[in-house]
């Protein structure tokens, strides 16, 4: 069964994560399969926009600690979504975490509903948020990249917001399709030559720290997966314990 579905209606290719067994985790096939979506609609000159949502009540909960995609893979994806001439809007219901906010950051819009909620895992599993910092720290707000790369806290949709994580949310009592309508509309009404040139504008500092800092951040993420500490992180992950260094 393929993690990755996609459809095309009215100028919009939506490609949805669809494998809840394991939160739409970033392991090989997953990642693989996205991969080869983006390429379809990329090369489809009916699709204006690309959205990509999810089935369950998570997004993207990060690597599959159990089979985590090749580093290098996932930032070929980072690369891909960047470098696609159509932009990528990120449709979110429900839960991210840790890898899976750098699909979402890699975005060029991002839209979610009121009970979506955020959070960077990987300093409670003596990880970094290497890799997908790429695409987030030229859009979040510095101070909040600091804080909730550090401390792993939850946050809500307000507040990805805010951090600028995400672009728009809906209200607690609304729906993210009513707000991402609009956005949609506008997309379709564009031409492939503006939004491709527009792209490359607005994604620039994206794709420009992919070139200047993504070798270098690949290998001090597959170095710390590879550690001792995160060893000890993921066992404690999955036995249920606080990791043997928390206070």
């Amino acid at each position: 069964m393929t993690p990755v579905h996609a459809a095309r209606a009215t100028g919009v290719a939506t490609i949805t994560l669809d494998s809840p067994a394991n939160r739409n985790a970033l392991s090989a096939d997953l990642v693989a399969a996205l991969r080869a979506a983006l390429a379809d609609a990329g090369a489809d000159p009916a699709v204006r926009a690309v959205v990509l949502t999810h089935t369950g009540t998570t997004f993207c909960a990060g690597a599959d600690l159990r089979s985590p995609c090749d580093p290098a893979d996932f930032l070929a994806l980072l690369r891909e979504i960047a470098e696609l001439p159509k932009p990528v809007v990120a449709r979110v219901t429900g839960h991210v975490r840790a890898g899976g906010l750098g699909l979402l950051g890699v975005c060029d819009i991002a839209a979610a509903g009121p009970q979506s909620s955020y959070a960077f895992t990987e300093t409670h599993l003596g990880l970094a948020p290497a890799v997908i910092s790429i695409p987030l720290l030229p859009r979040l707000d510095p101070r909040a990249a600091s804080r909730y790369f550090l401390t792993a806290e939850a946050f809500d949709a307000a507040e990805a917001t805010r951090i600028g994580l995400l672009t728009l949310h809906a209200d607690p009592e609304g729906d993210v399709d009513a707000v991402l309508a609009p956005v949609l509309d506008g997309l379709r009404k564009a031409s492939p030559q503006g939004l491709a040139a527009t792209k490359s504008l607005t994604a620039a500092a994206v794709r420009e720290a992919v070139a200047r800092d993504g070798a270098r951040l690949t290998e001090l993420s597959a170095g710390l997966f590879a550690s001792d500490e995160a060893r000890e992180g993921i066992t404690a992950r999955f036995e249920r314990r606080n990791p043997t260094w928390a206070l």
